[in-house]
């Protein structure tokens, strides 16, 4: 999912709650040092009341006086400089505040001065900080490819690389007009041509594309069309704009460009921000499960199966990106070298999942000499899910999400078609539409994606909160819907 920006301060709204949490820090350390004990200041009424004035004029000040901005350019002094800006504006309201409402009793002044101290470097800590994760975060995490003529590349790698700080940095190229397959122009790989570009982008971990074609053509529309219906995020150069972009687009600065920007659905920063803060608690609350069902789960594995209580295995998550996913083990250790005797019994008949009645590869299961078939400790925990938990560890360190579409193995992935890879315009998820839809009863994988497309075409916070309720039950009624 695109994320479309609607104002400045929403651009920054992660730099703002960063400040806002720098500054109860420093609230609570004065209060304490005010008080020579450890206590919160929230129980007194008064202090109750300065804490949220604060928090009101720090929106304030963030919104009104713009301070954010431009703040992934700005070097140390300047960065230091806007804090003191920032911090003495807040302090100046609350003091305004209090001195119109006659606040003069029942307050220290000691802790709003020790506060706004203590405030001006943790706030600056803060921003550096977070500034220096971001930036690393830019060049690692993001796989942005250009498709261009030759004649053009360099100048436009130069253009859209201005908004660098903004993330964006070409990674790879595709030269339309040449075969220079396995070169490079200017240190950046060149990794397509005209005939395998889309296939490339399949394949491979590929956030956003850039389109800097010649409008008129068809060749050119075609490609565009193909990005659409895998779920990529395009920006097409306005001067070169091309029909066909749908209906989710919009115009937007690349660099020194103006592109029309498309994408299977837009959510703005707030949005984005809440869904991870719902990963992070809920991921923090999953994992402190899965630790204690570890403890009960773990010795009925190990005895009936020796080997790692965990299973580790390579999955293809946002855009293409390769991640680690964890699980309890269920299988016996040898379960991916039968798993290739067993795909004639896939009840999914194209290959693209791996489904079964009754999985003899799982921890317990076994056919008695009569005929009939015994399930164990594996089926146990794969009915009820708790084999998932694990991924609660995925969650916290953002590869996936809690609600999500599933991510495929590398052997399924392989054999996506264009539409197919629209699956992966999201995080992979714990849980989602497929899963609560009935997940045992789909074998059908064109109606797994019509589900997964339809959740992140039509995305939402409510939405999600459904869905986990949906899985919330479904686990309990024993239906793994996890």
């Amino acid at each position: 999912m695109y994320k479309k920006y609607s104002s400045k301060w929403v651009k920054h709204l992660d730099f703002i709650v960063f400040d806002i949490i720098a500054m109860h820090i420093s609230y609570c350390i004065a209060y304490c040092i005010r008080k020579s004990t450890i206590e919160l200041p929230y129980f007194e009424d008064i202090y109750w009341e300065i804490a949220i004035v604060l928090t009101l004029m720090n929106l304030l000040v963030s919104v009104v006086f713009n301070s954010y901005t431009s703040v992934l350019k700005r070097n140390h002094w300047i960065e230091f400089l806007e804090t003191m800006k920032h911090v003495l504006l807040v302090s100046g309201l609350l003091m305004l505040y209090m001195f119109l409402v006659q606040k003069n009793e029942g307050y220290s002044r000691f802790v709003i001065f020790v506060m706004m101290g203590i405030y001006l470097f943790s706030s600056y800590f803060f921003r550096m900080a977070y500034k220096m994760f971001r930036r690393k975060r830019i060049r690692v995490n993001r796989s942005f490819l250009l498709i261009v003529n030759k004649n053009e590349a360099e100048e436009v790698m130069a253009e859209i690389n201005k908004a660098a700080n903004n993330g964006i940095r070409v990674k790879s190229l595709a030269i339309y007009d040449e075969d220079m397959k396995d070169q490079e122009i200017k240190d950046v790989a060149v990794v397509a041509n005209k005939d395998d570009v889309v296939e490339y982008i399949c394949r491979e971990w590929i956030d956003e594309v850039f389109v800097s074609l010649p409008h008129n053509d068809p060749e050119v529309k075609q490609l565009i069309g193909h990005l659409i219906e895998m779920g990529v995020t395009v920006h097409v150069n306005l001067a070169e704009a091309a029909d066909g972009l749908g209906q989710n687009y919009f115009v937007e600065k690349l660099g020194g460009y103006n592109v029309i920007t498309s994408s299977i659905n837009y959510v703005t920063p707030l949005q984005m921000l809440l869904k991870r803060l719902m990963d992070i608690i809920g991921g923090l609350i999953g994992s402190i499960f899965t630790v204690i069902i570890g403890i009960f789960i773990a010795p009925f594995i190990l005895i009936k199966s020796p080997g790692p209580l965990l299973f580790k295995q390579e999955r293809i998550g946002l855009n293409g990106k390769r991640i680690k996913i964890y699980k309890f083990r269920s299988m016996y250790m040898d379960a991916e070298e039968r798993k290739k005797e067993l795909m004639a019994q896939n009840r999914v008949s194209d290959g693209m999942m791996f489904k079964l009645e009754w999985d003899p590869r799982v921890i317990g299961n076994r056919e008695l000499p009569d005929g009939r078939k015994k399930t164990g400790i594996g089926e146990f925990i794969r009915k009820t899910s708790l084999d998932e938990f694990p991924q609660f560890f995925n969650v916290l360190k953002g590869d996936m999400s809690i609600v999500g579409t599933r991510p495929p193995t590398k052997d399924e992935w392989e054999k996506y078609k264009l539409h197919h890879r629209a699956r992966l315009a999201v995080r992979p998820g714990i849980t989602g539409m497929w899963q609560v839809s009935g997940r045992s009863e789909i074998t059908d994988f064109e109606q797994v994606v019509k589900l997964d497309t339809e959740y992140i075409s039509n995305w939402s916070i409510w939405m999600d909160i459904k869905i986990i309720f949906k899985t919330f039950v479904a686990v309990l009624k024993g239906k793994g819907a996890m």
